[in-house]
């Protein structure tokens, strides 16, 4: 009890002050959706473009309870940690020796790399995810298969990202044959939870083709080669990051020419293969963990591309098995008592500092966009979101900068016309409104955007066609939706 305690307490310590923070980047398309809003908008649970039907099913009972306060989305990603938590140490005691799990509980639950997940509202799929994982691993360990594939149905409902963990268990298994169940039907669980994580993954594939601007997929910006190539640097900075955690931003600039991501593949290729090698009791179980984190990173570093070559939140599973690995080597390193037992506390101080201090960054858009835009000085994104938490001068001597990386980015253009229109602007809005949309004349939102500007003009007629059209491109964009309805209602 007295572990489980201080678990909780160091979690509380590192993050709690999420409490204090508001919404960032994607979080507010939650309240974009319509069906947030409705009281019948649980019927998009079964929608087929829903990917993650429990992660929406929580985000609306948020709604429903405590609307657009972020206090109470941050308190369910905070509990749903500290249950991940509990979880994490429960699993982790029944397949490491008792010191090395504690030590490896500890690193999941403060370590600063899980700030963003804890952190960031839009990233309580992956939460809810490991906390399915982690439940499934748990009765599959007590022997309870079936159990644990209705928690892994529950986790691939949340988030498809853990489609990878029944490898996780093979690889446990083939580590450790006597935590295979001696009773009931393992095998055919095993390739039942395999079938569910085919499923989830076509069921995403299908998802990116129908829903416009899908950030992942065909959609995503960028080649299935290139995105790999470039994962095998994304995954090496992620294992840095566990090692050395200095340097987190919400938007790393990833640069990975082929032949470096090749190298890095190279490289992590032979770690597997010396790991699947075997060796020592002690020494194969260190291997085997750091094989297990890599399953877990599959998904999300394979070849099905994403707009976000580099995300932190995506090491909120895989953490469980790296941390499982350094547990072990720090349990091992042989101290006077005395000694292990304050450099093991100061470690957990200085992560437990580091973490605090990612949360306070994490408080405010200014302060988490403006060291995204301090770390990647050549990335035109940071520029774009930190804009949008400053006044309107310097908003757009940023964007003006944005414009000199990129200059045919319709993104750049669109944002200077938002913060002109707020401005009283209209006129140079809409000049700002007709670029983007010539850059990117099937975005629906630039369409949109501009009937704003031509509504603020007075050109109705001309406003509604263009909120007409924005919505034959993207029937479910809520703004264009809006736009249209407060021109019929002012006639």
């Amino acid at each position: 009890m007295r572990a489980r305690l201080l678990l909780l307490a160091g979690a509380l310590a590192a993050f709690g002050a999420s409490l204090g923070s508001g919404f960032h980047f994607d979080d507010y398309a939650i309240f974009s959706d319509p069906n947030l809003r409705s009281s019948s908008g649980l019927a998009h649970l079964f929608d087929l473009r829903q990917t993650r039907p429990l992660t929406y099913l929580s985000f609306w009972l948020n709604y429903q309870i405590s609307g657009a306060n972020p206090i109470g989305y941050h308190a369910v990603n905070l509990m749903v940690h500290l249950g991940a938590v509990l979880l994490a140490y429960e699993c982790l005691r029944r397949l490491l020796p008792e010191r090395a799990a504690v030590i490896a509980a500890a690193l999941f639950a403060i370590h600063p790399i899980q700030a963003e997940a804890v952190n960031y509202v839009w990233a309580r799929s992956i939460l809810l995810a490991t906390v399915g994982c982690l439940a499934s691993l748990r009765a599959w360990l007590e022997g309870r298969q079936w159990t644990a594939v209705a928690w892994f149905a529950a986790a691939l409902l949340a988030k498809e990202e853990c489609a990878a963990f029944p490898l996780m268990l093979w690889a446990i298994e083939r580590n450790q044959p006597q935590r295979r169940p001696q009773s009931g039907y393992p095998g055919l669980c095993q390739w039942v939870m395999l079938l569910l994580s085919f499923a989830a993954g076509s069921r995403v594939i299908y998802a990116t083709l129908v829903t416009p601007g899908a950030p992942a997929g065909f959609q995503a910006g960028i080649s299935p080669w290139r995105y790999l190539a470039a994962q095998s640097v994304v995954i090496l900075r992620y294992l840095r990051l566990v090692i050395l955690p200095y340097g987190f931003t919400v938007d790393a600039d990833v640069k990975a020419p082929l032949w470096l991501g090749v190298a890095a593949w190279a490289a992590i290729l032979g770690v597997v293969v010396f790991a699947w090698r075997g060796g020592q009791v002690k020494t194969s179980q260190v291997k085997m963990w750091l094989v297990a984190g890599l399953i877990l990173l599959l998904p999300s570093s394979s070849i099905f591309p994403a707009a976000d070559l580099s995300a932190d939140r995506r090491m909120y599973l895989p953490m469980l098995a790296f941390a499982a690995a350094l547990g072990l080597v720090v349990a091992e390193v042989k101290m006077p008592q005395v000694v292990t037992a304050w450099v093991t506390a100061g470690l957990g101080a200085v992560l437990l500092v580091l973490s605090m201090a990612r949360t306070v960054v994490w408080m405010s858009g200014e302060s988490l966009w403006r060291e995204a835009v301090e770390r990647a000085p050549d990335k035109v994104r940071p520029k774009i979101q930190l804009a949008r938490a400053l006044p309107a001068a310097k908003a757009l001597e940023l964007l003006n900068q944005a414009r000199g990386l990129a200059p045919y980015d319709p993104a750049v253009a669109a944002e200077t016309g938002k913060v002109l229109l707020l401005e009283g602007q209209p006129e140079a809005a809409l000049e700002e409104f007709g670029r983007a949309l010539a850059l990117a004349p099937r975005d629906a939102r630039n369409l949109n955007n501009r009937g704003v500007a031509l509504q603020a003009l007075g050109q109705t007629e001309a406003a509604r066609q263009d909120f007409e059209r924005a919505l034959e491109l993207d029937p479910n964009l809520t703004e264009g939706r809006e736009n249209l309805g407060s021109i019929a209602g002012a006639k």
